[in-house]
């Protein structure tokens, strides 16, 4: 645990309740706004990115699709073959619930409210049939920017933080600039803590009872760097919290304040091994999101570029 990490009853719910009010992008791009902190994403910001590629390496940041019950993934994906090899073809279905502990995905920002939606839509703007504001069809057009990883496992020496485990503000600074690197405006931040290789060393658990992500502490740290995008290989916030009465932090403020899609399950080893290889911690890369009218999220395969 990094000494600067508040581990309890620094972080309160009322002070939980102050950054909504203090980090709140709510108007900043208009009252119609639908994409909340991606507008930080310039054609600039794009083309620069894009001009970092050097080897055109690719590596996807996805998790297959989960098609198996287990503690972290109670609502698997159904797959179904309608036919096999029959009449010169084959042919499949999928049905996807993409939120929880398993498969990769993107939050939209109407899938967290407080007594409103980001940008202070109405919470009945979310109905039976869809949401009316804030789907992830604002997406259409993808996400492209530059990518950010890092890698706290890594930085603390270790395979995997244990459950549990939170990452503060000082620490993000501190791996950042081990890597030389800045977080600036228009960034998809990711964060690895080695979920998936502990769970492939010591068996999967429930999430629920705990995951290493990160303390509602960084909050303000990722609002101060305009970070456009969150992503981690659990669901960013640590589990439990360690605020009182606040179960998931960092979701209820980044979307709903901040206006910060969330991408959680992501697969992240690939992705440190491509980045040890190319001593860079940083890279372009490309979000297509399902184009699913009123939809609340989106499974995803986020793809980097070095």
């Amino acid at each position: 645990m990094s000494p600067d990490t508040p581990a309890g009853p620094e972080i309160t719910r009322a002070d939980v309740a102050r950054y909504h009010d203090e980090l709140s992008n709510w108007g900043r791009w208009g009252d119609d706004d639908q994409l909340g902190a991606l507008n930080h994403i310039t054609a600039d910001h794009t083309r620069a990115a894009a001009a970092s590629v050097t080897t055109g390496v690719t590596v996807s940041l996805s998790r297959p699709l989960p098609t198996k019950v287990g503690p972290e993934n109670p609502d698997p994906v159904v797959h179904e073959m309608l036919r096999a090899a029959v009449d010169g073809g084959s042919a499949d279905s999928i049905t996807v619930a993409p939120h929880g502990y398993a498969t990769t995905h993107i939050d939209a920002l109407c899938h967290i409210n407080g007594e409103r939606l980001y940008n202070g839509y109405p919470i009945d703007t979310v109905t039976a049939q869809g949401a009316t504001e804030l789907g992830i069809h604002s997406l259409a057009d993808g996400v492209v920017t530059r990518g950010v990883l890092l890698d706290v496992a890594r930085h603390r020496g270790l395979d995997w933080l244990e459950p549990g485990d939170p990452v503060g503000p000082d620490e993000l600074a501190e791996v950042a600039a081990g890597a030389g690197v800045e977080i600036g405006a228009g960034d998809l931040l990711v964060v690895r803590t080695g979920r998936w290789a502990r769970s492939e060393a010591e068996g999967p658990w429930a999430p629920s009872d705990g995951l290493a992500g990160l303390h509602a502490s960084c909050l303000p740290w990722l609002h101060e760097r305009r970070v456009a995008a969150l992503g981690s290989d659990g669901v960013s916030d640590v589990i439990p919290s360690g605020v009182d009465g606040v179960r998931l932090p960092i979701h209820h403020v980044a979307i709903v304040a901040i206006g910060l899609h969330l991408f959680d399950n992501l697969e992240l080893e690939p992705l440190a091994t491509a980045c040890a290889d190319h001593d860079r911690w940083t890279f372009l890369i490309t979000v297509a999101p399902l184009v699913l009218l009123g939809g609340t999220g989106s499974p995803v395969n986020p793809i980097a570029v070095f």
